[in-house]
């Protein structure tokens, strides 16, 4: 069977602030929908796949071991997926290097599927036809790739110039690559036909695509190569060292292979559906409209409004007489926008970042392999914070250097530990964890999960702030 590659990477800027560094678009479930795009991504194949692999960031880790493991309850094909930690981000050629040395190591004649993580795809059906056209091409030696019928003149995206047809199937050889165009040129491509837009999407045997990447990219094929032999295995994680990686260029598949192999060929995909969702206005574009145009969700009252996007996250959202407006709620930040100007969203964000505000990396509510955490209230000097510790899961056992925390239960029966003494507390019971302290909440409730309010006091409360001495999910200091 094919091996679905899920690259689950990302940085979190183009649908902020839905979307942030902790919690990138991959991993975001869209208004509207019941699962995050990544899980989307690994339940479109079908019975046509195998166990897939995820590269993910180091950063991701527990993002995606869990959003794997909510998928793949009724799926053992999904269960049994493998998940690869790079140190560091190098774009699409050194992921699909990584996985495809991975596949090897099991199978001499991998076949690999590299999908994207963070695209839509509305009819998958029609992505599964072109699969299969595809794959035999792959398998005798092709590297593939899935070219959008294009249905408009989008800049957006990279397009393929096609060649010629090969014998009675659709695929065909890939004449060249062509960069975003500017609006002129792709009103002339969408008249003209003969071009596609790039997907991203490939399907090649593991062996095949390294040698290819051995013979135009041998710095990437080495780097990869040498970081693969000293891969290590932890639980549900493929690690890999930084050194030799941070050496690896940054390229992608197309840059580095594609546009100079002579195996490469270009199968269309129609009538997909198919969308990166790299603004707002295409998440508008694809999201259940009103009468009027527009996509709505949450609490909102609206009066004469018309092709707009608005999602009320946190809040009771009232609009009165808007017009193609992007409006994004989340309980630390509001976007407005016009749709069409939805694409800048990363302007604003790196504006963000340069003035070093948290907006870019957390939501207020963030997740941790032991259940989560919400900031609900901070001035200086304090924060409050709700913790929730899931059934069996606890905190690292951990001290912090500038900060005391008082902790009141108000769900469940936690197990604590705060210097030499362990004890449990109850509902209704505080404890004091003094700053210097090793302390750690733990939860031994096989059904039932833990909920404290964390009041912290002190002069610097940032999330640095802590030393891991012991920690069941490989994250001590």
């Amino acid at each position: 069977m094919l091996i679905p590659v899920v690259l689950a990477g990302g940085s979190g800027t183009r649908l902020w602030p839905l979307s942030r560094a902790a919690l990138p678009k991959p991993f975001v479930t869209l208004p509207g929908r019941e699962r995050s795009l990544f899980q989307e991504t690994l339940l479109r194949l079908g019975g046509i796949a195998g166990a897939p692999l995820v590269v993910c960031n180091e950063q991701h880790r527990f993002l995606a071991a869990e959003q794997l493991r909510q998928t793949g309850i009724a799926n053992a094909r999904i269960a049994n997926a493998r998940i690869l930690l790079e140190p560091a981000s190098r774009n699409t050629a050194a992921a699909a290097a990584l996985a495809s040395l991975a596949a090897l190591q099991t199978d001499a004649k991998a076949t690999l599927l590299v999908l994207a993580s963070d695209h839509l795809i509305d009819q998958p059906e029609r992505l599964l036809e072109a699969v299969r056209e595809a794959e035999g091409f792959a398998r005798n030696g092709h590297l593939a790739t899935f070219g959008v019928v294009p249905d408009s003149p989008a800049t957006g995206f990279g397009y393929i110039a096609v060649g010629k047809r090969l014998g009675e199937t659709r695929a065909c050889v890939i004449d060249r690559f062509v960069e975003k165009p500017d609006l002129a040129t792709a009103e002339g491509y969408l008249a003209a036909g003969g071009h596609l837009w790039n997907s991203g999407m490939s399907l090649f045997r593991a062996d095949v695509f390294l040698r290819e990447l051995k013979r135009y990219d041998a710095n990437i094929y080495s780097a990869c190569e040498l970081t693969s032999e000293k891969a290590s295995h932890d639980a549900d994680f493929i690690r890999f060292p930084s050194n030799p990686f941070s050496a690896c260029p940054n390229r992608s598949i197309e840059h580095a292979v594609m546009e100079h192999t002579e195996k490469g060929i270009v199968v269309p995909l129609v009538g997909s559906g198919w969308s990166d969702l790299g603004t707002w206005e295409a998440v508008w574009r694809h999201a259940p409209q009103d009468e009027q145009g527009n996509a709505i969700s949450g609490d909102v009252v609206a009066r004469d409004v018309h092709g707009c996007h608005i999602d009320a996250g946190s809040r009771l959202i009232a609009a009165l007489g808007l017009r193609d407006l992007v409006i994004v709620d989340t309980e630390d930040a509001l976007l407005v926008a016009e749709c069409g100007e939805s694409w800048r969203v990363g302007e604003i964000v790196r504006e963000l970042v340069d003035a070093a505000r948290p907006e870019v990396q957390d939501h207020r509510l963030v997740k941790r392999p032991w259940g989560s955490y919400q900031s609900l209230f901070q001035r200086p000097g304090f924060q409050v914070k709700h913790l929730v510790v899931n059934p069996g899961e606890a905190l690292s056992l951990q001290k912090h250097a500038h900060r005391d925390e008082h902790w009141t239960v108000v769900r469940g029966c936690g197990i604590v530990t705060c210097g030499e003494r362990e004890f449990a507390l109850g509902v209704n019971e505080s404890t004091v964890i003094p700053r210097q302290s090793k302390h750690r909440l733990r939860n031994d409730s096989a059904d039932e999960p833990v909920e404290i309010i964390e009041v912290q006091l002190g002069g610097y409360l940032g999330e640095d702030d802590i030393i891991r001495y012991d920690d069941r999910y490989g994250r001590s200091s």
